[in-house]
This record gives structure tokens, C-alpha cells and sequence, in this order.
């Protein structure tokens, strides 16, 4: 482009602002023309209007320059919404198979909701409050994906549970010995099988912590000692020269607590006493319920005590009346506490309420071991007619029955649900007992001239450890664990920072003793009556409450005869008719007082022979009639 071009172009806008004068006009336009001409061949985007003749005029203008009009826009809008909701309904997606993974495992997690993926959308919750159902609304949806959350963080999960299986139709698992399966394992596994031989303080009482971890053993005769089992670092060992009969950690590995021959006692890490909990009196079981912080106890006295160990005072103190117990466990899913008793019956308890929450009668004769699952759903007794039953707790029915040679004395429940049972010098473990009849066992395991005493599952761990009179054992038992742990609940591998931290979360996170029933869940439930059913409901329950009663006669007044007001009404009459059939100690006292100045009036009035006034009768006449 030249020079000139440049300046008729400079000539253009400026002339779109002012004016020029007509020479200097004509002159440009003779030129544009000529430059137009000679550049013909130019796109069109590099063509200009070389003068305002050249500018197209408005009406010239394509009308897609125009603004289109709003109804114009809301008519488009509406029939784009449309096609873009008949393309959705026909074009619905199905969830595919990593969704479908995703909402199997997330049924575990579901606490009433029902969740859905894909394009299926859930019912919507409908309130009065228009408020209010925004809000229902962001929490429903808030709860589920934090249910899929959690779902989609099992795929992280490296480890898997395994099971040990045999190999032909004639080979079976229970035959297979430790040393056989030694052989199939890694070095850290194959350490886990170990006898500890501690036959002068024998039988020996066992528990593990939450994650797993520590070991706590006690000595019928007064021995106690504290681990790490994994790693045979040995915490506290000291002897209390007293009759052991139970032991069980608290919290965490810094305190635990003995039911010793008179009291219970609470030892700290070193072996140091820390309290000694005389209102527990010869106790025999305890028990620890981590939510709530409280420690439960029976014993030969027959009650069973609840003691706030933050606190240190009694939150709930029972008396079934069935004579001295000795078994009793926690139930892990609620924290009901179940006690067996030696009529053959199973009580469950709560701390605030006096009367047991259900009564179960599990044998003929008296309950020898109890074993709860952590789902609390399933429940194994044994009792000493040498039966071993399984219970379903949700109706309170019998599902399966084993048998043993000689009563099982102690019962434990794995978190993979294998079920445990140690019996004389045996211990047998059965896999899939709780939910069908098993014919053979899963694993059996000998030790001679010893009789088990306690048998305990380890948590997060492939093994079994028992008591006996001989010392402890520890046999591993393939899928008995849960092999991924959740850091927030029990980490076997948690730092001293970790623990402390832990502890003060557990702390503020306490859950009240009125919070324990049978069905955890409802507290905070929503009653989906509406209010005019449930004063109907109401209603129709006091009528029929008052219609026992006065078929009953506790009515004393049935028939309304007059409607009167003042003294004589029929509330009135009601009322002293009432209060005439009270006594009370007032009542009685003065009725008492009454005869004995009737009495005395009466003596008083009746005459004196004449034989009997004697030489002073005279005198006596005059005293009496003054008097």
C-alpha cells in the first residue's frame, strides 16, 4: 500500500469526526477509485471504504445485525429446554458396571438412604416448611456422597482377606497342623506361632487392645504382665499376691483394670495402682464400653455395676436376682451389656433403666461363655449341658446348635465372623457358624495335659490367642481378621502423637449412658406420622387405656349421676371417696390416739365395787369425779 493510500485511509476516519474541505475530498476519492481499480484481485476483508460514499447505510445493513427481541428469546428458550428434555429421556443413562461396584459396597455404609447413580434422581422429601426443605435436602445429598466416598475408598484398599482352603474332596482344613502351615508363611507370620510355658501362675486370662496391639495377661494366682506381642517388648510385670479372676484394658494400652479376689482394681502402663474401686465387690467379669468410658462388672454379690472411669462415680448399679455371675460381655454394635446367669438365662442391660432391656433363656442349665460379633447381630452361648448355640439378638431366636465333648469355658466371635471355642485341652474354630450349619470345623488345635481358660481373637490380624494352665499360646488362623484398618478408629501402627491425640478425641467425642439401648439409631430419627395421625393415634390409645381400667374398677365413680357444683359435685364425691381409701401414717396415728382416749374415757366411767374402794374409796370417788 502507498504512501497516498495510507493518508486517503488516515482522510476516511478522520472524516467520520469532522470535515474536509472538497478539493482535498475529490482528490481522494479520484485516487480510491483508481486504487481500487487497480486492486482488484484483494480479499474482501482487506477492502475499506476509502470515503464516507463508501459506508453501507443503515438500511443496507444484514438484519442478523439487529437485537433480537425477548419474547423472541423466551419462544427459542422454552423449545430448546424441551428438545433438551426429550433428548435426556431418551437418551437415559444406565450406570455402568464401576457404578454398580460402587453402590454394592456402599450398602454396609447406608444408614436408611438409598442411593442412586446414573441419571435416576432420589424422591425428594416433602416438609411444610419451605424453609426447611432446602435444608433437608443439602444434608440428604451431603450423606450420600459421603456414603459414596466411602465406597469408592474400598478400591484403595490393597489388602485382601483370604481364607485357607483345601486342595481335593479328601483333604480336610481341619487336619492341617501349625508346623504344616508354618512352612507356607512368611517370616514376620511364622513368629506370630508361639507357646509362652507360664506353669506356676497358671490358668492365665488374656485381652488385646482396639487396634491390636498390646497383649494384657493375668495369673489365676496374682501375675500380671502387659506387651507388644508382635515385637515381645515387654511393658509392666509385677505380681498382687491375690486372686486374679479377670482383666481388661481400658481405652488405650496406659490403663487397665483387674477384678481381683475383694475389689477391682485400675493399674496404669508402669504396673503403678491407680485406683482401687471398692464399690466393685469380689467381682468375676469385666467389661469396658470405649464410646461410653465406662467400666462394667459382676461378681459373686450377683450386681452388676457401671462406673465412669473419666468421673469416677457410678452411673448404674442392677440386681438381677439370679445368685453370683460370672459371665458377662459387651455388645459392641449398641454397648448393651449381657449377663449369663446360672439358671440358663441371658439379661441385657442398660445403665439408666432398672429392669433388663430383654430376658433370653439359652440352656437348661447354667451359662458358661458368651461371644457377641461387632455387627451385633449374632450372639454364641454355651452352657454346661455341653451345647454351643448361636443366637440371632434381632428376634431373639435360636439359629444354630453345636455340640462339645466337654462344655466350652470361654467363646470368642473374629471380625471376619469365625467363631472360636476353647473346651478342655482343645480349641475349635468354626468359619461361615453363625450364618449356616457347619458340619466340620474350620481348625482345631491340641495341647495336652492343659485346660484353656480364655480364647481371644486378635483385631486387624490373621490370629488366635489363648489361655491355659500352662502359660499362653498364639496360633495363626487364616481370614480371621480384618485385614485393612481404618487410622481414625484403630491403627496398630500409631505413633505416641497419634495416641495422645486420639485420646483427646475420644474425650470430647463421649457419648452419654442414655444413649445405650437396643436400637442405637434413634436417636435423631424422624417420625414420618403426620400430626393429625398421631393425635388420632393418641386418642385412640387413652380410650383404650381408660376402657381397661375401668373394666378393671379402678374407677370408683363409673356412672355420672348428677352434674352438680359446689361441695356435693361428682368431683368432690370422687375425691373423698379417694381419700377415704388412703391410709397413711398420719391417718393411722390419729385413728390410734382416737381408740386410746375412747378407751381411757371408758375406764374412767365404770364404777368401782364397793369391796375393792377400800378405807380410802372415799377419796378416790371424790378424784375421779373432779377429774
Amino acid at each position: 500500500m502507498s504512501a497516498t493510500d495510507k493518508l486517503s485511509l488516515r482522510m476516511h476516519t478522520e472524516a467520520e469526526g469532522g470535515s474536509f474541505a472538497k478539493g482535498n475530498v475529490s482528490h481522494t476519492a479520484e485516487r480510491a477509485d483508481n486504487d481500487h481499480a487497480n486492486n482488484a484481485d484483494d480479499s474482501d476483508s482487506e477492502r475499506a471504504p476509502r470515503t464516507l460514499r463508501d459506508a453501507p447505510a443503515k438500511s443496507d445493513r444484514t438484519p442478523a445485525a439487529k437485537k433480537p427481541n425477548r419474547r423472541d428469546n423466551k419462544k427459542r428458550s422454552k423449545s430448546s429446554n424441551k428438545d433438551t428434555d426429550n433428548n435426556k429421556k431418551a437418551k437415559k443413562r444406565e450406570p455402568d458396571a464401576i457404578e454398580k461396584e460402587i453402590l454394592a459396597k456402599s450398602e454396609k455404609y447406608q444408614r436408611g438412604l438409598k442411593l442412586t447413580m446414573g441419571d435416576d434422581k432420589p424422591a425428594a422429601i416433602k416438609v411444610r416448611s419451605k424453609k426447611a426443605q432446602p435444608k433437608i435436602e443439602h444434608e440428604k445429598r451431603r450423606r450420600e456422597i459421603a456414603i459414596l466416598d466411602a465406597a469408592r475408598s474400598e478400591m484403595l484398599l490393597t489388602e485382601q482377606a483370604g481364607y485357607l482352603e483345601a486342595e481335593g474332596e479328601m483333604e480336610r482344613t481341619y487336619k492341617v497342623t501349625q508346623d504344616q502351615l508354618a512352612d507356607s508363611l512368611d517370616i514376620n507370620s511364622r513368629a506370630k506361632i508361639f507357646d509362652l510355658k507360664l506353669e506356676e501362675f497358671g490358668p492365665y486370662v488374656m485381652d488385646y487392645t482396639t487396634n491390636g496391639r498390646h497383649l494384657l495377661l493375668g495369673g489365676r494366682k496374682g501375675h500380671l504382665a502387659t506387651m507388644d506381642w508382635r515385637s515381645g517388648r515387654l511393658g509392666a510385670e509385677f505380681h498382687v499376691r491375690e486372686t486374679i479372676r479377670d482383666v481388661c484394658w481400658l481405652h488405650n494400652e496406659n490403663l487397665f483394670a483387674v477384678a481381683q479376689k475383694k475389689y477391682a482394681y485400675i493399674y496404669d502402663h508402669s504396673g503403678a495402682e491407680v485406683h482401687c474401686l471398692q464399690k466393685h465387690v469380689e467381682p468375676t467379669a469385666l467389661g469396658f464400653l470405649p464410646f461410653h468410658f465406662l467400666l462394667a462388672s459382676t461378681g459373686m454379690t450377683g450386681r452388676l455395676m457401671y462406673q465412669d472411669v473419666t468421673e469416677g462415680r457410678i452411673i448404674g448399679e442392677h440386681k438381677p436376682g439370679y445368685g453370683p455371675n460370672h459371665v458377662l460381655k459387651v455388645n459392641p454394635y449398641n454397648a448393651v451389656v449381657h449377663m449369663g446367669h446360672g439358671n440358663g438365662i441371658v439379661t441385657m442391660w442398660s445403665p439408666r433403666q432398672s429392669q433388663p432391656l430383654a430376658k433370653m433363656l439359652c440352656h437348661k442349665g447354667p451359662v458358661q461363655a458368651m461371644a457377641i460379633d461387632r455387627s451385633g447381630t449374632y450372639m454364641a452361648t454355651s452352657g454346661l449341658d455341653g451345647s454351643l448355640k448361636v443366637w440371632d439378638i434381632r428376634n431373639f431366636k435360636a439359629l444354630h446348635e453345636y455340640s462339645t465333648m466337654r462344655p466350652a469355658q470361654s467363646l470368642d466371635i473374629s471380625q471376619r465372623g469365625l467363631l472360636a471355642a476353647g473346651w478342655g485341652a482343645n480349641v475349635t474354630v468354626w468359619k461361615d457358624a453363625l450364618v449356616t450349619k457347619v458340619d466340620a470345623p474350620y481348625m482345631k488345635r491340641l495341647l495336652p495335659s492343659t485346660t484353656v481358660s480364655d480364647v481371644r481373637f486378635v483385631p486387624y490380624d490373621d490370629v488366635l490367642g489363648y489361655g491355659h494352665s500352662s502359660g499362653l499360646s498364639s496360633i495363626v488362623i487364616p481370614g480371621a481378621g480384618e485385614p485393612n484398618f481404618d487410622a481414625y478408629v484403630a491403627n496398630p501402627f500409631e505413633t505416641t502423637k497419634q495416641r495422645q491425640e486420639a485420646e483427646v478425641k475420644q474425650l470430647l467425642d463421649k457419648l452419654a449412658p442414655e444413649t445405650i439401648q437396643l436400637d442405637p439409631t434413634f436417636i435423631g430419627r424422624l417420625d414420618p406420622r403426620s400430626r393429625d395421625q398421631r393425635q388420632l393415634e393418641l386418642l385412640e390409645s387413652k380410650r383404650e387405656q381408660y376402657a381397661k381400667d375401668k373394666a378393671d374398677g379402678k374407677y370408683l365413680d363409673n356412672e355420672v349421676k348428677n352434674k352438680m357444683k359446689g361441695r356435693n359435685s361428682t368431683a368432690k364425691r370422687f375425691a373423698r371417696k379417694r381419700l377415704n381409701n388412703i391410709m397413711d401414717l398420719k391417718k393411722l396415728n390419729e385413728i390410734e390416739n382416737e381408740e386410746k382416749k375412747k378407751l381411757e374415757s371408758e375406764a374412767k366411767r365404770k364404777k368401782i365395787p364397793e369391796s375393792e374402794k377400800g378405807a380410802l374409796g372415799r377419796f378416790y370417788d371424790e378424784k375421779r369425779s373432779t377429774a
